[in-house]
């Protein structure tokens, strides 16, 4: 009763904000640009950068929409608007100017409005507005919480998604007992990335849309315990309307517990929205499948594949299937690189997507006709996506020297032109050091392409403290990335030359070197990494008296088996979130198929020579080898590897005598999100290196 209660109010309080437009707040929540006292890179100015996202073209392909993102310090929050600017070049418009951070911003078919969630009105709903951001209205009442959303294409239709509770907790199962705090857990996957499991399941509801107003759901996934999108990470990227509107293409991982802990295997699965009927379309494809892409004629269907099950880094293919024949093609069987963020062409000529070479991310399209590749652009960058508008693709990128911005490239000649300058007014206050390409040699001969990045202001007479970053993963390529933590220019703004090699195991230099990683943890990609900080140690201008190793995850793990097998070659560590102890890992990180791929098997299979050898890599069976500064960084909700991982790492130092020092986040996960901690963790970095390197 006391629930029908609160449904009941929270009714009329919903219903009463859909019967008028909301009040826009005269306060300004975009920062002012700040007047820096120097030229080099601060914390404090790190955070400060404006973060461009889902940026999309209009219907009548005149306007470009994006968010932007800034955070603030004091208030140790986010603050979220909707922008748009005109293809053809101008000023950007705030439209929304607001404290609800809005999401999940898009164009309705017709144009003439933009769909958004916002929980202004006390919970996150489906709201519209003008393209010039008056007269925002709400137009679901749905009960609970609203993740995500998209128009059908013939606007008739929305789906949006939902969680769905279907498990009982302690209080459903014994309801006298009101303030048990206790988990039952009887199989795995109770806990994921950095929550618990909440007994509830993402859906995707499919509902009528007619002036303004969204209708009641039907769930599509009904009592089915699965999610789409697939947790942590998955949206509406994995979620994408038919061109008719009559049939819903989505990824999803049905499998539960044990089963799904040792699985990539998702499906491409295909709801028939006038039968209800819902199809496998990849079924008997074993690993991930997912992010689909109807053809702007329907007739075909484009996802991103993967071909092994359990393995997570195995090399994502372009597929394309013939949805009147079901005949399925991989396109990129003899192209060796990865491809990501497929858009189709207007005509349904050519595919556009993004693939990772020699340590960049270029725009690639795939002409079906003839089956044949060409790429796009080649400079040191990132581009993140590229999608069709008029003659021209409107491309996200990135570089270690500049946060995201959005440019129109010529899909002919590569050439770009910026079109948003979200952080100009700050970057042309930096000075930003040199990046510099380089090609070294290994120990079996082989060419490692690896980045250096130089202090601003760099002067090539004195001598220079350098570190060694150790990139995670393991498979994560060392790219043109821009980070708001391993930020190269950041760690060259404090005076350091930084060496980011692309070891054995990382994409972009096919398949082959991609996978030696794998079993092979403390072997050749260790031997790389060494070889990386070796080449630069005889640089006239390098301390080769003051090296240092650093980096997070698998870059954790690398640190902290450099700090048992170095040979005196480093004067300082920094590892965060990295894995000590291998046998501990494999049985309590949550997913299991990365460990059990990467490891070879698990630790007590004995007859396991390949499994068997990945273990003698553990960490810590060297630490009575560590006899040099560490700091150990660990978040707590950290569920990849576990905060024990961590703290073993540190306490082993301790009871040592090894000069050591653990950073602790309670409520940070792998990464460091919050404004102040972002700039502790920066500060208590930095005051680590300083004190054993200068």
């Amino acid at each position: 009763m006391k629930n029908f209660i609160l449904a009941f109010l929270a009714a009329i309080v919903l219903f009463s904000c859909m019967q008028k437009e909301s009040v826009t707040s005269t306060k300004n929540y975009v920062p002012e640009t700040p007047e820096l006292s120097s030229d080099i890179m601060t914390p404090e100015v790190l955070w400060s950068f404006g973060r461009l996202g889902g940026a999309q073209v209009s219907p009548d392909g005149k306007t470009v929409l994006y968010t932007v993102t800034y955070y603030s310090i004091e208030e140790n929050k986010s603050y979220r608007d909707i922008y748009t600017i005109p293809v053809s070049g101008g000023e950007a418009k705030n439209i929304t100017n607001s404290g609800a951070k809005e999401f999940n911003a898009v164009w309705r078919p017709d144009g003439k409005k933009i769909g958004y969630l916002s929980s202004v009105s006390g919970s996150v709903q489906l709201w519209e507005m003008n393209t010039d951001g008056s007269g925002s209205k709400q137009v679901s009442n749905i009960e609970g919480e609203v993740s995500g959303f998209q128009y059908s294409p013939d606007q008739s239709k929305v789906y949006y998604l939902k969680s769905v509770k279907l498990d009982d907790n302690v209080q459903d199962l014994f309801a006298d007992l009101p303030k048990a705090n206790a988990r039952i857990e009887n199989d795995l996957m109770y806990r994921h990335w950095d929550t618990w499991h909440d007994y509830t399941y993402n859906h995707i509801f499919v509902a009528d849309y007619s002036n303004g107003k969204v209708a009641e759901g039907k769930d599509i996934l009904e009592g089915e315990k699965f999610d789409s999108p697939m947790k942590p990470f998955g949206g509406t990227e994995q979620i994408v309307w038919s061109p008719d509107g009559k049939t819903l293409a989505y990824t999803c991982k049905k499998k539960v517990g044990k089963e799904y802990a040792v699985s990539t295997n998702s499906e491409i699965y295909l709801y028939n929205t006038e039968t209800g009927k819902t199809i496998n379309f990849t079924s008997g494809m074993m690993g991930y499948d997912q992010n689909p892409v109807f053809s702007p004629d329907g007739k075909q269907l484009a996802w991103e594949s993967m071909e092994r099950d359990g393995y997570e880094a195995d090399k994502n293919r372009l597929f394309v299937a013939d949805l009147e024949t079901g005949e399925k093609k991989d396109y990129t069987e003899k192209f060796d690189q990865n491809v990501q963020g497929l858009n189709w062409s207007v005509n349904g000529k050519s595919i556009y997507f993004i693939s990772d070479i020699h340590a960049t991310d270029e725009i690639y399209r795939l002409d079906l006709a003839n089956s044949s590749f060409a790429r796009l652009t080649n400079g040191v960058h990132n581009y993140q996506s590229a999608v069709p508008t008029g003659d021209k693709l409107l491309a996200q990128k990135v570089s270690m020297s500049q946060p995201a911005e959005l440019y129109l490239v010529d899909p002919v000649t590569g050439k770009e032109n910026p079109l948003t300058t979200v952080n100009k007014a700050i970057l042309d206050q930096l000075t930003m050091g040199k990046v510099e390409e380089r090609w070294m040699e290994t120990t079996d001969g082989k060419q490692m392409y690896s980045w250096v990045i130089y202090p601003p202001h760099f002067d090539p007479n004195k001598k220079y403290p350098t570190l060694l970053y150790n990139q995670g993963g393991p498979q994560g390529t060392v790219s043109q990335f821009w980070s708001y933590r391993w930020n190269f220019q950041m760690m060259a703004a404090n005076d350091y030359i930084i060496v980011a090699p692309n070891r054995r195991g990382l994409p972009g230099f096919g398949q082959e070197w991609n996978e030696q990683i794998s079993r092979d943890y403390g072997g050749q990609n260790i031997k790389d990494l060494l070889s990386a900080i070796d080449e630069m140690a005889k640089e006239p201008f390098v301390d080769e008296t003051k090296l240092g190793a650093v980096g997070a995850s698998y870059g954790g793990f690398s640190v902290m088996y450099l700090a048992g097998n170095h040979e005196k070659r480093f004067k300082a560590f920094i590892a965060h979130d990295g894995i000590f102890n291998f046998e501990h890992m494999y049985t309590s990180t949550e997913e299991m198929w990365f460990v059990d791929f990467d490891y070879g098997g698990a630790y007590w299979d004995k007859t396991n020579a390949a499994a068997q050898r990945s273990y003698e890599f553990s960490p810590h069976k060297y630490v009575q080898n560590w006899d040099t500064p560490i700091l150990i960084v660990q978040g707590e909700k950290d569920y990849r590897v576990p905060s024990e991982q961590g703290m073993a790492a540190f306490n082993a130092a301790v009871l040592q005598g090894v000069p050591a020092q653990m950073l602790y986040f309670p409520e940070e996960n792998h990464w460091v999100l919050q404004p102040q901690n972002g700039i502790l963790w920066q500060r208590v970095f930095f005051n680590w290196l300083d004190k054993y390197l200068k």
